[in-house]
């Protein structure tokens, strides 16, 4: 398959990045192959020693070495090492050499030297930093030193700060790529349970998800509000963030669904966040158009849609589109963070709940953080929710408040 194939080009460490039996052991394992073995099977390749670093001795040798998809077990029997138990390492008929290395030991790659690595499930690596610098200094034999890094991505900052090496190229692939060598049974149990869950993104899809640091909603908070089913709604309203370009390299419409049950006092309501309609690329009719689409599809009685940037265009745009729609439009007057923390707030309360299938608006959430937005662009699926939440839930508590007012 196309990511488990090394990459052209001038680059020294390769990442493969995938979910669970994506096929990235056997990657691994064959590349070691490709730089050890000739032509034939006593001709010399291109390493001649090899570090092969797991988290433990055992992992190693069970994984790497004679695992399924280790070395061993594809290599033909004219080319295969041998393994020396005593002396942790593998001995190629051409000479070349393996050696086995922890990340329970960092200094016992202070000695070596290597022209070549094999680094498995980094990201879970509990002195991970420490074992990938020492390494690094090992790797100095030969012209192209270089390095195969197999792994499902977990937010730490060792995998953070190696691909954002230049030197660094990364394939990934979801773990339904390799369906063909995975049971059915198995495919469909972890679909059923995670799909649609961040956990699910990073272990299935390979996706590495992070969380910028001073977030105001983190992965740990989006997990525990996940919910499969919808609840009883009494209202539902589309948040609509509008985009003032077109085209492919313009910012996306944030279109956000979201419902409240409104049992007792606003202050008692919850709130569930329904679904992701953003659309990215079209003109202003064709945005105006997925919103209400949105809101005859969820029954939503009401469109909530900032005019910052738009103006009256925005709701001349919508009126074209449907005329009677129940249009409500909102004109921010506080930056993104000052109306973002109020909805935050929900989340802290445990009165929001989300649905399936929202990862690009919770990888959203999870970099908008006190100081600003870190993430690239705009977070218009984040400024569509905060519009949404507002009209349910901030709003009507606010006027439940204020004196002489104890109906809405």
């Amino acid at each position: 398959m196309e990511h488990q194939l090394p990459p052209e080009g001038d680059w020294r460490s390769w990442v493969i990045m995938g979910g669970r039996g994506a096929g990235k052991t056997r990657a691994g394992a064959e590349w070691v192959r490709s730089m050890v073995e000739g032509s034939m099977p006593l001709d010399k390749g291109k390493a001649r020693r090899i570090a092969l670093v797991g988290e433990t001795i055992d992992q190693v040798r069970e994984v790497m070495i004679f695992g399924e998809s280790g070395i061993l077990p594809i290599t033909p029997t004219d080319r295969q090492p041998k393994f020396h138990a005593g002396r942790k390492m593998l001995e190629w008929p051409n000479g070349a050499v393996a050696t086995i290395h922890t990340a329970h030991d960092p200094e016992g790659l202070r000695g070596p030297q290597f022209d070549c690595a094999w680094v498995d499930e980094l990201a879970k690596w509990k002195r991970g930093q420490e074992t990938w610098d020492m390494l690094q200094f090992a790797l100095r034999l030969g012209d192209d030193p270089r390095c195969c890094v197999t792994t499902t991505p977990r937010n730490v900052e060792v995998l953070k700060e190696l691909l954002e090496q230049s030197s660094t190229v990364v394939t990934h692939a979801p773990t339904e790529a390799n369906a063909a060598n995975l049971a059915s049974s198995f495919l469909d149990e972890v679909k059923r349970r995670y799909a649609g869950t961040r956990l699910g993104r990073q272990e299935l899809e390979g996706i590495l998800l992070s969380d910028a640091e001073g977030a105001l909603w983190t992965t740990a908070m989006l997990d525990a509000v996940r919910r499969k089913r919808t609840p009883k709604l009494d209202r539902v309203v589309v948040g609509l963030d509008p985009a003032v370009s077109s085209g492919k390299a313009s910012d996306e419409c944030g279109i956000i669904v979201a419902g409240v049950s409104m049992d007792g006092p606003p202050q008692d309501w919850r709130a569930h966040v329904i679904a992701d309609c953003t659309v990215q690329g079209l003109g202003p009719a064709g945005w105006a158009q997925a919103a209400i689409d949105a809101m005859k599809k969820y029954d939503a009685d009401r469109l909530v849609a900032e005019v910052n940037q738009g103006g009256q265009l925005v709701s001349e745009v919508i009126r074209q589109v449907d005329p009677l729609v129940s249009l409500k439009t909102v004109h921010a007057s506080r930056g993104k963070v000052a109306r973002s923390e109020p909805v935050a707030a929900l989340y802290e309360q445990d009165r929001v709940t989300h649905a399936l299938d929202l990862g690009p608006l919770e990888d959203q959430m999870t970099r908008m953080t006190r100081a600003g937005y870190e993430g690239q662009g705009s977070p218009d699926r984040v400024d569509a929710l905060v519009w949404a939440l507002h009209e349910l839930m901030i709003e009507p508590a606010g006027q439940y408040q204020r004196p002489g007012v104890r109906r809405l």
